[in-house]
């Protein structure tokens, strides 16, 4: 059974050597770069990766293009900014020779301004990661893509460690890319963006992260966390509304 990692990038050279390292086991890694304007391409190749440079054209597009260059009859999706612990690397590797399962979910821990969250609705993350290349494929949603498995899927025990966001400026800054995209798609689809929208989601997602899913054990930084998610959420509809009432800013 070969197993391939896909990775797709744009200026993550700060990442790029510690996450392929976490995978130096796997049979092959093939890294999808977005036209980088730093080392990343030349550090993924100087590791020994397959890389390939396309413009970017949306997570779920990017991420399916990478797919398609895999050899491997085992797919493992990872972003740059992840890890593959060394007990995950042992159970993966023990577990798919003699596999039933078309995918495994992989639990995602989340290391965000110096401290791991183990609440907030972030912990565990159980995320889609590992699967047979014949069996699945991206929904090519413009952010938050996810995979679909057409097969049996099962959990593995190992960790995915994922350093998401060690500054503020960082997040923020995936904040207001994310937001618009978020944004797009719910016009796209002729959402409308109501009052309630604005001020009762954003408030439930508060209460649900630091209340509901204890974000109050992880101290500050839960408190921060349920802040940021909930502010995502206005940010969010407001553009949309932003987007429905153009008219009034012309």
């Amino acid at each position: 059974m070969n197993i391939s990692v896909i990775i797709i990038t744009h200026n993550e050279e700060k990442n790029i050597l510690a996450c392929l390292s976490s995978v130096k086991w796997a049979d092959e890694i093939v890294v999808v770069d977005a036209f980088s304007t730093d080392n990343t391409k030349k550090l993924a190749e100087e590791f020994g990766a397959k890389v390939f440079q396309v413009k970017w054209q949306g997570y779920g597009k990017q991420k399916n293009y990478a797919l398609s260059l895999a050899n491997g009859d085992w797919i493992l999706s990872l972003d740059a900014d992840e890890r593959i612990t060394p007990e995950l690397a042992e159970e993966i590797q023990t577990v798919m020779p003699h596999s039933q399962m078309d995918g495994y979910q992989i639990s995602r821990k989340a290391y965000f301004l110096g401290k791991w969250i183990r609440h907030s609705g972030w912990y565990p993350d159980y995320c889609l990661r590992l699967f047979r290349k014949d069996k699945a494929r991206f929904v090519e949603k413009p952010v938050h893509e996810f995979v679909e498995l057409d097969g049996k899927m099962d959990q593995l025990k190992g960790v995915l460690l994922h350093y998401t966001d060690t500054c503020l400026e960082h997040y923020l800054h995936k904040l207001c890319c994310y937001t618009t995209l978020a944004a797009d798609e719910l016009a796209a689809k002729n959402k409308k963006a109501s009052l309630g929208d604005i001020i009762i989601r954003p408030s439930f997602i508060f209460v649900k992260m630091y209340v509901l899913k204890k974000g109050w054990m992880d101290g500050m930084h839960g408190f921060i966390l349920a802040v940021l998610s909930s502010f995502y959420v206005f940010v969010k509809y407001a553009k949309l509304w932003e987007k429905d009432n153009s008219s009034y800013f012309s």
